[in-house]
């Protein structure tokens, strides 16, 4: 059970129940509707706002997390600005750069712009980094952490991606933003060296309410089996930051692959993001298999000799997927049906990157173009946080 860090967790008593709900039925979709959402093809300009809203996205990827924001942003009439988005990835970088004309995009090493040490001293690379950026309502991160496995070796523990995460306290720290929002794996909780428990102690000491907890993402009316750790933090005391009830308050039907890709059986395109991976010989008879013998799991026997009768915990490789159920978790691996659940449920293939994309809550406006290759698009799509987990909390901290 992770531990709740709030010692506030009152609900803004300017607002009586009833209108809390309605405000909440009419904001539970983006847009008003999350299926529209998903099938816009042009990405329309926000209206002209006197509030802009200035956010901080630290290891942005191709920028979920940014464009939960926006549409939050669009949705109570805000303006929207990135005055520093920052990933080592040269492909999600190109990406965002992209998709977020309003933003100052780098790639870059973290380290290249700022200290991991909590309470040092400011460099001067840092002084010029605060007066660039300004005032800055947002900051949001998801740093990869790699140290919460249970393998009990010092090359795991001293890992130096599992120090990624001081980052986020340390830019806090400099850049004083009055929201924070940080995303992970469940599992970085139990990081060896406390980092998530270190940042959330140090995020308090700064004075920041701090509230962390698990968010289930099928629940928000994402269409997968997904749970992340999610901690919020914020500067304003009369918020009610508690992870729990964000998730019970954005609560939505269970949503299944029909609803999120079914349209775009039989597309006609081009496009990378629509371009069908060839299996190997032995997965194109598997897939074959599963299809003529109208089965979901693909049976032991035809399974290669080491995911045969082992108490692995990787049962759903190999698998197809049903239209009436949600997707398991979309990965990198969603091409391969060795990686998971990843075979179409009507035709003989694994998803497209479009597909998994609709299943990550990319709207279709969301341009990939600037990915040249398959590989390289299903790292970012498959490391990507959906942007309706942003987009309730942001929306949640904004509205009042």
């Amino acid at each position: 059970m992770i531990e709740q860090l709030s010692i506030f967790n009152n609900i803004d008593t300017n607002i009586d129940t009833s209108e809390q709900e309605i405000i909440d039925l009419k904001m539970r979709e983006v847009s008003g509707n999350d299926y529209n959402f998903l099938r816009k093809k042009e990405n329309e300009p926000l209206p002209r706002s006197n509030r802009v809203i200035n956010v901080v996205d630290l290891f942005s990827g191709c920028g979920g997390l940014s464009l939960g924001i926006k549409e939050a942003c669009r949705t109570l009439g805000y303006g929207f600005r990135v005055p520093l988005a920052i990933d080592f990835d040269k492909n999600a970088y190109e990406c965002y750069k992209h998709n977020f004309k309003e933003s100052f995009a780098v790639n870059a090493d973290i380290g290249e712009l700022m200290s991991s040490e909590l309470g040092s001293k400011v460099t001067e690379r840092e002084k010029l980094l605060i007066n660039q950026i300004g005032k800055v309502d947002f900051l949001v991160g998801g740093p990869p952490c790699q140290g919460h496995s249970d393998l009990n070796n010092s090359t795991r523990r001293n890992d130096p991606k599992n120090g990624l995460y001081l980052y986020m306290a340390r830019a806090a720290e400099l850049f004083s933003p009055t929201h924070i929002i940080i995303e992970n794996v469940v599992g970085a909780i139990h990081d060896k060296n406390r980092v998530v428990q270190t940042v959330a102690d140090y995020l308090s000491q700064l004075g920041y309410n701090v509230n962390m907890g698990i968010i289930n993402l099928a629940k928000i009316g994402v269409p997968q089996s997904r749970k992340r750790l999610v901690l919020i933090a914020s500067k304003v005391a009369s918020l009610d930051i508690n992870v729990e009830s964000i998730e019970k308050r954005y609560s939505l039907d269970e949503r299944n692959i029909k609803w999120a890709f079914e349209d775009l059986m039989g597309i006609k395109s081009n496009s990378i993001v629509d371009k069908v991976s060839t299996p190997s010989k032995d997965n194109r008879r598997r897939i074959d298999y599963l299809f003529e013998n109208n089965l979901y799991e693909l049976p032991n026997e035809e399974r290669p000799p080491c995911h045969r009768d082992k108490k692995h915990s990787y049962k759903s490789i190999y698998g197809r997927l049903n239209w009436d159920n949600p997707s398991q978790t979309i990965t990198s691996g969603f091409y391969s049906m060795c990686m998971g659940r990843y075979v179409h449920p009507s035709d003989r293939r694994t998803l497209t990157a479009h597909e998994a994309a609709r299943v990550q809550f990319f709207p279709d406006f969301f341009d990939f173009s600037p990915i040249k290759t398959r590989s390289a698009l299903a790292t970012i799509i498959g490391n990507a946080v959906p942007m309706k987990l942003s987009y309730i909390i942001s929306l949640e901290l904004l509205k009042k």
